[in-house]
């Protein structure tokens, strides 16, 4: 009515858009507004709301009898769009227009929407100049724009796409009107990304001037999380089995007050005819689309991927990253085969990477232990545990046990490359963050010494003392970002230690590097979709670079959510066991690989007898 902006970001699901149609509908029946343009991501996409719009004024007998006037001539098209050139009342032309980019509604003598117009255009398309002319030479310009998400998932991760659209929807829509009128303007938004072109509209530093406003479907979560968890489970195991949510639903009858208890939702009515309450339906939409799914199209708060402006790399980026070898096959040119094993109380993610020696990499094999037989899953989710595979008591047996049967396996596999010639592990990197105890005695008791270290990883900041600027003791090994001190006291065994803020930043920009080039890390086979969760785990985490000291350093931070980030650890160890064994990057400043006489398995071993 005032020509104002008002942009407003609604949870999937609750006609954000289909209440923008109605406010045009309105609009243009009580005259407020006589030329009506639509804007959407594409103009296909626009012209799908031009056709909802349609649909109402053609079908809704309410519209007819409160707008005769505007709704009957419609009515007589019989949907027959030919029929419109030639209509007439009382001798005159009515002008109706009734095509699949435009429409002009019936000019009935006394009709307050005798001049209403709606066009269609897409953001990136033809949206300057738009104006068209009415019977008597009048020529009007757009006076509401309704702006409909107005990117998509692509353009929403892209900072250049972002600033394109930004900048269109700043200048060519809001100057639509023309000058002396007011353009209104009602945009309905689903963030995507952190600082998409949806997430500057609402912020109201940004652009006061749209009174952006965020709904979420969940306001407050309920207190009893513990519940929650072990309804999820039910629900999930429920689906595993294919015996249905029933025992989900009996569990959370029976407990229903104290699951409930905190909770604020935005619509209480808001549930399938199966569910007891909204906060049940939010919770199986949570359990069932995963956390990522959930904040972004039901909180609008995006769980960010990676930050955009340090990397161009999204997930299907990564995981499109494929070299067309099979899987296990070492590429040639490769000398170093080098593994990580990422410990978890019930399960250990593994990794075996294969190097050139100007660090080209390879990831040739991967997975969980025990093998998960799924393509995708997360930690909470697996159904094969350690406890089920070993038969010790202790999470320390547990553990122990798991990596000995791991290790065994991995080791006797027959690594081949393309000319097949084998190879063999060379370095194995245990994490020793969960249970270090029983990692220190597994690594000892191995019978791999020198080949298989535990490791602790430390996220050096930039206002900490860097890791070559350590004093270096007789005895320790130090090399680029990491270093094996002397044995420590109460240690049976040497333990290799890292500046992971480093190595994850090495290992992104190896990913960023094209194929064929030198420095550039690839996965093994050709199907991006095997490597979902490889890709969504090594975007698991994202970083923000700081000053101190006059260092600045990548900061690594999980995620909101804190998603799964465990094979995101794993190839980060592969490649510091690859630095170990003298791996070295062209160019890289300060790099020091570490010159090491090749020696075989046999003298490892007469090495070690010579030792006991």
């Amino acid at each position: 009515m005032n020509g104002e902006l008002f942009a407003y970001a609604m949870p999937r699901g609750s006609g954000k858009t289909s209440l923008c149609e109605a406010a045009a509908e309105w609009a243009l029946n009580y005259g407020h507004r006589a030329f009506v343009a639509i804007i959407g991501s594409t103009e296909d996409h626009a012209a799908g709301m031009l056709d909802s719009i349609k649909t109402e004024f053609e079908t809704n007998d309410l519209l007819l009898e409160d707008f005769p006037e505007v709704v009957f001539p419609i009515a007589k098209l019989d949907r027959i769009n030919n029929r419109a050139r030639g209509q007439t009342f009382r001798g005159k032309p009515t002008h109706i227009t009734w095509k699949d980019r435009e429409i002009r509604l019936p000019a009935i003598p006394g009709s307050r929407a005798a001049r209403g117009i709606i066009r269609v255009a897409g953001i990136t398309g033809a949206v300057r100049g738009m104006k068209a002319k009415l019977p008597g030479g009048e020529t009007i310009r757009p006076s509401l724009v309704l702006i409909d998400d107005p990117q998509t998932d692509d353009s929403a991760r892209s900072p250049k796409q972002v600033a394109d659209r930004e900048r269109v929807l700043k200048g060519a829509i809001l100057g639509l009107a023309g000058p002396n009128v007011r353009i209104a303007g009602l945009a309905t938004v689903t963030v995507v990304s952190p600082d998409d072109l949806a997430e500057r509209l609402l912020d109201r530093k940004r652009h006061p001037a749209w009174q952006g406003q965020r709904m979420k479907l969940v306001y407050q979560w309920p207190g009893a999380v513990e519940l929650w968890e072990q309804y999820a489970e039910l629900r999930r195991k429920g689906q595993r089995d294919g015996t249905g949510t029933g025992a989900a639903d009996d569990f959370y009858r029976k407990n229903r007050d104290a699951m409930d208890a905190g909770a604020v939702v935005a619509w209480p009515e808001r549930k399938h005819d199966d569910e007891l309450s909204a906060i049940q339906h939010a919770w199986n939409i949570r359990i069932d689309r995963g956390e990522g799914a959930f904040a972004a199209e039901y909180q609008n708060e995006p769980i960010p991927e990676v930050d955009v402006e340090v990397f161009d790399m999204t997930s299907v980026q990564i995981a499109e990253k494929t070299n067309g070898k099979k899987r296990g096959v070492i590429p040639l040119g490769c000398t170093r085969l080098t593994m990580f094993t990422d410990c978890q109380g019930e399960a250990l993610y593994w990794m075996v990477c294969a190097w050139e020696e100007n660090f080209s990499g390879h990831v040739i094999d991967y997975g969980c232990f025990p093998d998960q037989r799924r393509m995708y899953f997360t930690l909470r989710e697996i159904t094969k545990k350690l406890s089920d595979v070993t038969n010790a008591k202790s999470a320390e047996g547990r553990l122990m046990e798991g990596l000995r049967l791991l290790h065994t396996e991995l080791f006797a596999r027959e690594w081949k490359r393309e000319d097949g010639s084998v190879m063999s592990i060379e370095r194995a990197i245990v994490d020793a963050g969960y249970l270090p105890d029983a990692v220190y005695q597994f690594c000892h008791e191995s019978g791999l010494h020198g080949i298989v270290m535990p490791s602790r990883g430390y996220g050096v900041k930039a206002s900490q003392t860097p890791f070559s600027m350590y004093s270096k003791k007789p005895g320790d090994m130090v090399g680029h970002y990491w270093r094996v001190p002397t044995t420590a006291k109460k240690r049976i065994i040497r333990c290799v230690e890292m500046d992971v803020n480093y190595w994850k930043s090495f290992v992104h920009s190896r990913l960023a590097v094209p194929r064929g080039d030198a420095g550039c890390l690839s996965l093994f086979g050709d199907k991006p979709e095997w490597h979902r969760m490889l890709a969504d785990q090594l975007t698991a985490e994202s970083r923000v670079t700081n000053t101190a000291k006059g260092r600045t350093v990548d900061e690594w931070k999980e995620r909101p959510g804190k998603p799964d980030n465990h094979f995101f650890d794993c190839i980060t160890g592969c490649a510091v066991a690859a630095s170990m064994l003298g791996a070295r990057l062209a160019g890289a400043e300060g790099f020091r690989g570490v010159k090491r006489k090749r020696v075989s398995f046999a003298e490892l071993q007469a090495m070690k007898r010579g030792t006991e």
